[in-house]
């Protein structure tokens, strides 16, 4: 759809860097670039860096930024900000707000339970203030409506695109494989390397992609690594470019994360977009996101299963195969960057022109 709207004004509200690659920012990213050629005036507002945690400084900012956009102008605040914000602060707030959510921070893995419960609260206090909510999967859309109240006419499914590889995979000779996720709990890199610490009988390298964003996790991930004699077999690649990172997928043989929780998995359909079969863990929307031909999906938190999956593959090629030839169909049914912005505009429209909450 390259027809443009008439112009309208939109801020983008977002802790920290959206040039950050990590899923979430780049899908924000894309919402920005897609949404100005469609003729919005977007405005980003940078909200601090410690969302969802944030110090009594960046609260006290990021509500005065918020309270400070006109109200002719449509607020976009993401997820990862709008379910930690004050609430009776969130009131002075002019302009009609959407919300971005990924998944709810309540549901974060690692959280303290306490602070879960502070965040509960908080998220659905603050989500009857949205107009609209803009959400990355049905699994997120039905966690909304169910737990935290959320009318389902009020939320946006809004898949991320995905683009497709200009060049095709050139797996290495030696089985390859490849995990993308920040160094954080939840993308369970710890359980990824238990599992192939009992694959050593077999041949492979594995390349783990991501940023630190955990100092804490990033420490424990080192030392268990060495711990577990893996320090030839796993290497830490750190956070990419995208031309970097396309490179990652076209020698890899097949895609390991072993996440706890994920809102959608962009990751997953680069995967399935670059012809790998994928061993990953059945939470979350992974179930949905990652296709049922190309993928082997076990409990998360289970070092064995997963290590028998990675066996299974590794060990058999018909297997290899079949899952591999299932990638392609599965690709060519995701959506476009093109179909996901359209659908994130009607839903900005949607919350300028409908009525006040």
């Amino acid at each position: 759809m390259n027809r443009k709207v008439e112009a309208r004004r939109a801020v983008f509200a977002i802790p920290g860097d959206l040039t950050a690659r990590t899923g979430g920012y780049i899908y924000g990213e894309r919402l920005a670039q897609g949404l100005r050629t469609l003729g919005w005036q977007f405005d980003i507002l940078n909200l601090g860096r410690s969302f969802p945690n944030p110090t009594p400084a960046d609260m006290a900012a990021a509500l005065a930024s918020l309270a400070a956009v006109p109200a002719d102008t449509v607020l976009l605040v993401d997820g990862l900000a709008f379910g930690a914000l004050d609430t009776v602060g969130l009131t002075a707030v002019k302009a009609p707000i959407c919300a971005l959510v990924h998944h709810p921070l309540a549901l974060e893995s690692g959280v303290a339970p306490d602070r879960a419960t502070v965040l509960r609260q908080l998220e659905t206090a603050n989500l009857t203030m949205a107009r609209q909510v803009i959400v990355t999967s049905s699994h997120t859309a039905a966690t909304l409506a169910h737990d935290f109240g959320v009318p389902e006419q009020r939320i946006t499914v809004a898949l991320p695109g995905t683009d497709r590889p200009e060049k095709p995979s050139q797996p290495s000779t030696v089985p390859h494989i490849l995990a993308v996720g920040s160094l954080t709990q939840r993308k369970g890199h710890d359980v990824l390397m238990a599992a192939l610490a009992s694959l050593t009988d077999l041949e492979w390298t594995a390349e783990i992609v991501g940023g630190p964003h955990d100092p804490a996790v990033t420490s424990q991930l080192k030392a268990q690594r060495a711990a577990l004699g893996l320090e030839q077999g796993v290497q830490f690649i750190g956070e990419l470019e995208r031309t970097e990172l396309d490179a990652c997928y076209a020698r890899a043989s097949l895609f390991a994360l072993a996440t706890r929780n994920e809102g959608y998995g962009m990751v997953f359909t680069e995967a399935t977009a670059n012809g790998l079969p994928i061993v990953s863990c059945a939470t979350g929307a992974l179930p949905e996101t990652a296709p049922k031909d190309s993928s082997i999906l076990v409990p998360p938190d289970d070092p064995p299963a997963f290590a028998a999956a990675l066996r299974s593959i590794l060990t058999n090629p018909a297997l290899m195969d079949r899952l591999t030839n299932g990638a392609p169909a599965a690709a060519a049914d995701l959506p476009t960057w093109e179909q996901t912005v359209s659908l994130a505009g009607i839903a900005l429209a949607k919350t300028m022109d409908g009525p006040a909450v």
